[in-house]
């Protein structure tokens, strides 16, 4: 393709909803074997779309709008009580910004992960290969946030980062500690980096009403959704 072409755009067939199982769904996909994808990402990403592995992608199902792309303003952020609790209780974790690599602790602690929190899922038998193919890809400009309290690694954020933004890509964390709220605190500290690097969004994929799973999204504020057109505040798109 010449230089000045336009990205291809793939409308995928039906295939199993990773979010509601009794439900069929449709993305959208930018070609994946284009050089050019990497600075097109950005972009990407203002229109809404998600990288997973070297995968850029938004949802694009028949009959079901559920899934709404969201990011957090982080200069306009403030974290709520609930927030500010979770950041006194694991004040002595450390983070610590590294390539985007796997070590063996890394993926004993996303193993575990996945067989606690995805058990029978299709994820919980990923080893090494899958580890690198989801979270690291081939061309994205990614970074691992460790999560650390006395050399002990908790948690890993996965970053992608470009000039104005970054994408909260996927957090594993230890399962033992769910109640120390160590996904709350990855994207807080993630807040935080956003606003040293002079970021202007955090993006956190999608949030999909009465999803349990994902809808610990809508307590960052203040929160935008994209409405497949334009980024408005969080409120004035979802249902209450």
């Amino acid at each position: 393709m010449g230089e000045n072409d336009n990205l291809r755009l793939f409308h995928t067939g039906e295939h199993a909803c990773g979010y509601w199982p009794e439900r069929v769904a449709r993305d959208l996909v930018f070609d994946p074997h284009d050089g050019r994808l990497a600075a097109f990402y950005p972009q990407a990403l203002q229109w809404g779309f998600r990288r997973s592995g070297d995968i850029v992608y938004r949802p694009h199902c028949v009959g079901c709008r559920a899934c709404v792309a969201v990011r957090i303003p982080v200069e306009e952020f403030r974290p709520d009580r609930s927030q500010r609790r979770c950041l006194a209780r694991n004040a002595a974790i450390e983070a610590r910004i590294l390539p985007a690599q796997r070590s063996d602790e890394g993926l004993a602690l996303y193993q575990r992960y996945l067989a606690a929190r995805h058990r029978g899922g299709g994820m919980d038998g990923h080893g090494a290969h899958e580890f690198d193919q989801f979270l690291v890809g081939s061309w994205a400009n990614t970074r691992f946030m460790e999560l650390r309290e006395h050399g002990r690694l908790l948690a890993v954020a996965v970053t992608d980062i470009d000039a104005t933004a970054m994408s909260a890509v996927y957090t594993f964390y230890d399962p033992d500690l769910a109640a120390r709220g160590l996904g709350t605190l990855a994207i807080l500290r993630q807040i935080d980096w956003a606003l040293r690097e002079r970021r202007r969004h955090l993006y956190l994929g999608y949030w999909i009403a009465g999803h349990d799973k994902m809808d610990y999204k809508r307590r960052f504020h203040p929160l935008e959704g994209f409405d497949g057109r334009q980024w408005r505040p969080f409120d004035a798109i979802a249902p209450a």
